[in-house]
């Protein structure tokens, strides 16, 4: 089996046409009809378009045609937003997905980018802005926070304030905790008026660390 046949046998396990397969990875038409050798180039562009499939399986047929490392399906990549335009506003909404691995920023979710001197070492994703009052006083309702999509579950720090991606509740904003099970986690509020709950990690679809915030008096 060939690299290239490879690359089909992944785009049936996926069930995607060959056209989305050309669109989502900038590839001509045709590409996977041609017998010839895909070139390295090629073969990066599909792997970081599609971050779940091992390179080595790709390349040389050895090992799991798909990786197993990442936290609740989170993918290894996140489509990085232009340093000259600076960092993307989104509305909650529009992140819903952050965690699957096709997610990216469409220029048509972005509210606005900021140019945050501050924050042009820290590697973050995307900024939203908080709604209610359930992380007060720490985050009020109409502050900004900049977020870092978390991929290792070695780097979560307990206790640290997160944006939640889950199946159910949509996205949640709460300081996280270990669960009373190894397979949840508790959710706590800032504000003492909201009680704790626990999430269950599978119904949980990402987490981003905020690493900042921008509040206007």
């Amino acid at each position: 089996m060939t690299s290239r046949d490879r690359i089909i046998k992944y785009v049936e396990y996926k069930g995607i046409s060959k056209n989305k397969f050309y669109k989502e990875t900038g590839l001509s038409n045709g590409f996977l009809d041609k017998n010839n050798h895909p070139g390295a180039d090629k073969i990066e562009k599909i792997i970081y378009t599609y971050p779940e499939l091992c390179a080595e399986w790709l390349i040389t047929g050895e090992g799991s045609m798909l990786k197993n490392d990442t936290l609740y399906n989170i993918p290894n990549k996140v489509i990085a937003h232009r340093a000259d335009k600076g960092i993307p506003l989104v509305e909650a909404r529009t992140i819903g997905d952050f965690g699957k691995e096709q997610f990216s920023i469409k220029a048509s979710d972005v509210k606005e980018y900021y140019v945050i001197p501050k924050f042009k070492d820290c590697k973050i994703d995307f900024m939203i802005e908080i709604a209610g009052e359930s992380m007060y006083p720490k985050y009020a309702s109409g502050d900004v926070v900049a977020c870092t999509i978390i991929k290792e579950n070695s780097f979560v720090q307990w206790g640290k304030v997160y944006v939640i991606g889950t199946h159910g509740q949509g996205i949640l904003i709460k300081r996280v905790y270990q669960g009373a099970a190894n397979d949840s986690v508790e959710c706590r509020s800032d504000n003492e008026k909201y009680p704790p709950f626990e999430v269950q990690k599978k119904e949980m679809t990402g987490l981003a660390l905020i690493v900042g915030v921008i509040r206007l008096e």
